[in-house]
């Protein structure tokens, strides 16, 4: 078990480089990747990784929506004004083709990521701030996803905001509910579990990325540069835009480096999964979700450190 864990912690230590790893085999070999592991199974492998995420949590985790209820607020409102406000600014200023359009769009429209909370943890951010955003921002994605899908892509796709609706409910909410369910009722089943959850995290979002990538690689090596380019913009910016917002507001330090890091990543691995299900007939919408995967934990474990060693810079000035 002790192994594992190691392993477990090493596989959480170097996503980034897992994800690029596995990115460019899914690229080099996309016939026997796409045998192995095809986009049917992108919606059971999310719902591992959201039941993961469930365990995680704890009734506390939601005590800062009331204790902290102004960051929270605007946390939220950042998360789901700024991405999508970008992601319709990028896909008008690059002229961006449908297909690619709809997933820049849903990448935006989606709640923030799990690994936020990490990068959080080493930006030496407000790591309570972060679960309770995530865990709130999460918990209106069945609502809000779609209908902001619907406002920003619906004149150029059909959006079904009902089947959506329902889709993130099945592959986000019950399973975090289960897994908070087992948390609560079997604490003990979770604190040997989540040991190892960093890996099945891992694990999961690497065989998403490799679903992608590998059934759309011909595309894919054709726009590269352009998507790449594009969602290395929207995670940037968002970033920045969010880190200006919690300066605009007068939050602390900690609390803007937070709210940064949570608007700028984003549950790439939802927009994939909504991608591949409702927007089947446009193989590269899930390309950008898959694209932020990769990016977003590379970009963010960079932007931590910068973060994290700002910190250490101010309390030395101190």
């Amino acid at each position: 078990m002790k192994a594992l864990e190691t392993v477990s912690t090493l596989a959480g230590k170097y996503m980034a480089i897992i994800a690029l790893a596995v990115a460019i085999v899914a690229l080099a070999f996309p016939g026997p990747v796409h045998a192995a592991i095809p986009t049917s199974i992108v919606n059971t492998l999310l719902g591992i990784v959201m039941f993961g995420m469930g365990m995680t949590l704890k009734l506390t985790d939601f005590k800062v929506v009331f204790t902290k209820p102004k960051a929270v607020l605007v946390g939220i409102l950042a998360q789901f004004i700024i991405m999508p406000f970008l992601a319709f600014v990028l896909v008008g200023a690059f002229r961006l083709p449908v297909e690619l359009a709809v997933g820049v769009v849903l990448v935006g429209a989606c709640p923030g990521g799990t690994s936020s909370n990490v990068m959080t943890y080493l930006a030496k951010g407000d790591v309570a701030l972060s679960v309770g955003m995530t865990a709130c921002t999460t918990i209106m994605a069945p609502v809000v996803t779609p209908l902001l899908v619907l406002l920003l892509a619906g004149q150029s796709v059909d959006v079904s905001v009902v089947n959506m609706f329902v889709s993130i409910i099945q592959v986000v909410l019950v399973p975090i509910a289960a897994g908070f369910v087992v948390n609560y009722f079997l604490p003990r089943v979770s604190e040997v579990a989540g040991a190892v959850l960093p890996l099945v995290s891992v694990a999961g979002i690497s065989l998403i990325i490799m679903a992608v990538v590998s059934a759309s690689a011909a595309k894919l090596l054709a726009v590269g540069p352009l998507v790449v380019l594009v969602v290395a913009l929207h995670n940037v910016l968002g970033y920045v835009l969010g880190f200006a917002a919690g300066r605009l507001l007068g939050f602390s330090k900690a609390q803007m480096r937070t709210i940064s890091i949570e608007v700028g990543m984003q549950n790439s691995g939802l927009a994939t999964s909504l991608a591949t299900v409702h927007f089947a007939a446009m193989p590269l919408a899930a390309v950008p979700g898959a694209v932020f995967s990769v990016w977003h934990n590379i970009s963010g474990a960079v932007y931590a450190n910068v973060l994290a060693r700002t910190a250490n810079e101010g309390e030395d000035a101190a």
